[in-house]
């Protein structure tokens, strides 16, 4: 059995691998449907947050990726007359608009990703349960550094 520190070391690898893989996937998706590189960056996000029961605002997202309030405004607004994305009033706070994808965005990321998405159920399906289980665990562990180490860096700035 590998040391701990080697074991950790391995993960910190296969995620900075994973990570690559899915930056380029979605360098092919976003050059197929005419996204810029913040555009599939937002994308993600706003779904990653949507997921998470956490949707951003336009403000939010736009702290996330780094852009000016023009800057956001032109994306958001680029995003939405491509359909993508939809604003929404957000239904615990009424003066709050939040982000979601839209009907024709989700068609466009169902078609592509589909095929991904079989693929990863393919490769997986000969593992037990028990090490899914366990690779939760460790992404769970490995998001939540990840994020606490993003908002430690946005407070120096």
């Amino acid at each position: 059995m590998p040391l701990r520190s080697e074991l950790e070391s391995t993960i910190a690898s296969d995620i900075r691998a994973l990570s690559a893989a899915s930056e380029e996937i979605g360098r092919v998706f976003g050059s197929q449907h005419g996204l810029r590189p913040n555009d599939f960056r937002a994308l993600i996000l706003i779904m990653v947050a949507d997921v998470e029961g956490n949707p951003l605002t336009a403000g939010e997202l736009g702290t996330r990726l780094g852009l000016s309030s023009a800057a956001m405004t032109y994306l958001v607004e680029r995003m939405i007359e491509s359909g993508h994305i939809r604003r929404e009033k957000d239904a615990h706070d009424r003066r709050k608009v939040i982000l979601r994808y839209a009907e024709h965005g989700m068609d466009v990321a169902r078609n592509f990703f589909s095929p991904l998405g079989a693929r990863t159920n393919s490769a997986l399906e000969g593992l037990p349960d028990s090490d899914l289980a366990a690779a939760h665990r460790v992404f769970s562990v490995m998001i939540d550094a990840m994020r606490a180490h993003v908002e430690g860096l946005r407070s120096q700035t």
